[in-house]
């Protein structure tokens, strides 16, 4: 089969594999290659078991898989026949050196780059797809103009992806805008109308939004920092609630419904979690640090500062509930992914909170429909001292205490008066989701602490 273009995609993540999928569906004219140095997960995309949970995708990729979405580990032959590539590699928080904790670790960028010149022999599009510092295009492109070879150019694109997880299909299918960001050139241009084309087959011409490539680049480590924000600011507010009465589902809604704040993003949680949030946040600091607006670094720092707290706060809470003691006592954490609907463990508040509940002497079972195996990676050095299981039955039977730190949607579902008569007494559950319904579960005999309201207990 003939296709028009063909597009190239280094890194079979998370964003590169869900990306393609839907470019690969919505554009059937387009050859669409996806291709990382990892062979299992290149083996995993071709199988029928995907290296990543999504709801949707997977039904996706069969249906476009052979036909025009293909995975290889063969990066130098993907590279000469494209005519666009788009670099969605791993972006992480620097661990070394210096900006280590805070900035971000752009050398994978730098080897694409450096691939990517090595082995193109004519004109390509390299669009920026992960998320990276503001001005990290002008680096990518004096690696490729480096050769001084005239005879191929390069244009850099930024199209920064705005997923959420557990959401991505219908975010790519329904995006609330898409971001394009080029040079201000003749052939900038040209390279941004090569980009909206693709974009063009399904998604509306007014959500397709222009801009240079810095305010691209930023917008997006802006975009997951004022979304944080939002879950910070609700949070240390659901603290204010909890010392004072009052009840930070009634704030939410009350504040939400001012157009100018919103309903979204204002759920009491135990911490944001994810890839992106705090990672974002930390690079935004630590380039705002390298401008010397220090005030501004300090602000944006605050934001995870603040829900480091909340997770201690939670933990604290139910110590202090449970009579101060949680030593030898079976606690059973309903949820280990970072949200519903998704397996993905970075960063996720339960970590943290596991670590605390383990530090207390606590007897740790974990339980989760999707997360287990990521779960049993995170706490890989306390082995022993903690349990999982699928089954919340299971976890939960001669618990203590149940702690629900990720909202699936299974856990409303629960027959909790069972589970209640399997329970030690008292029994415990902090609704960390403020997903049930705390008068129920209280008539049946539980003692129930929901995040940001008052305790319902029997003394």
């Amino acid at each position: 089969m003939s296709f028009n273009k063909k597009i190239l995609c280094i890194g079979a993540g998370y964003v590169g594999g869900s990306s393609m999928a839907i470019f690969a569906r919505k554009c059937p004219e387009y050859k669409i290659t996806v291709a990382d140095i990892n062979q299992e997960r290149i083996d995993a995309w071709n199988s029928d078991n995907l290296p990543i949970y999504e709801p949707g995708l997977y039904e996706i990729v069969k249906e476009v898989r052979g036909k025009n979405l293909f995975f290889t580990i063969d990066i130098a032959a993907g590279v000469k026949e494209s005519d666009i590539i788009f670099v969605c590699v791993n972006t992480p928080t620097k661990t070394f050196g210096a900006g280590a904790g805070k900035a971000a670790d752009l050398q994978y960028i730098e080897k694409v780059a450096r691939l990517i010149l090595k082995h193109a022999d004519s004109d390509k599009i390299v669009v920026e797809k992960s998320t990276i510092p503001v001005k990290t295009a002008e680096a990518i492109s004096e690696i490729l103009h480096s050769s001084g070879d005239k005879k191929v150019k390069f244009q850099i694109v930024s199209n920064p992806e705005f997923l959420s997880e557990g959401s991505a299909i219908n975010d790519m299918e329904n995006p609330d805008r898409v971001l394009i960001g080029t040079e201000e050139t003749p052939e900038g241009e040209k390279a941004r109308d090569e980009i909206i084309a693709i974009y063009s087959h399904w998604v509306q011409k007014d959500k397709i939004i222009t801009t240079s490539v810095w305010s691209s680049e930023l917008s997006k480590l802006v975009a997951n920092a004022f979304l944080a924000q939002r879950v910070s600011s609700i949070n240390s507010i659901s603290l204010l609630c909890e010392a004072t009465g009052a009840n930070a589902l009634e704030v939410a809604r009350a504040i939400g419904k001012d157009n100018r704040i919103g309903a979204k993003f204002l759920k009491p949680s135990p911490g944001f979690g994810g890839s992106c949030f705090k990672k974002d946040i930390l690079n935004l600091v630590y380039i705002a640090q390298s401008y010397n607006l220090n005030e501004v670094a300090d602000y944006w720092e605050s934001v995870v500062l603040m829900n480091e707290y909340q997770k201690d706060c939670f933990v604290k809470r139910m110590v202090r509930i449970m009579f101060n003691n949680i030593t030898g006592k079976r606690i059973a954490l309903f949820g280990f992914a970072f949200k519903s609907g998704t397996g993905d463990t970075r960063e996720s508040a339960a970590i943290d909170i596991a670590k605390k509940l383990i530090e207390e002497k606590a007897d740790l079972v974990i339980t989760d429909p999707k997360a287990l195996a990521n779960a049993k990676e995170d706490l890989a050095e306390y082995k022993g001292k903690v349990s999982f299981t699928a089954d919340p039955y299971q976890a939960s039977c001669g618990a203590h205490a149940i702690a629900i730190v990720t909202g699936w949607e299974e856990y409303k579902n629960l027959d909790y008066k069972k589970i209640y008569e399997t329970m030690e007494r008292p029994a415990f559950i902090f609704d960390g989701c403020n997903c049930l319904d705390s008068g129920a579960l209280y008539d049946i005999g539980f003692n129930v602490v929901p995040l940001g309201r008052g305790e319902l207990v029997r003394w």
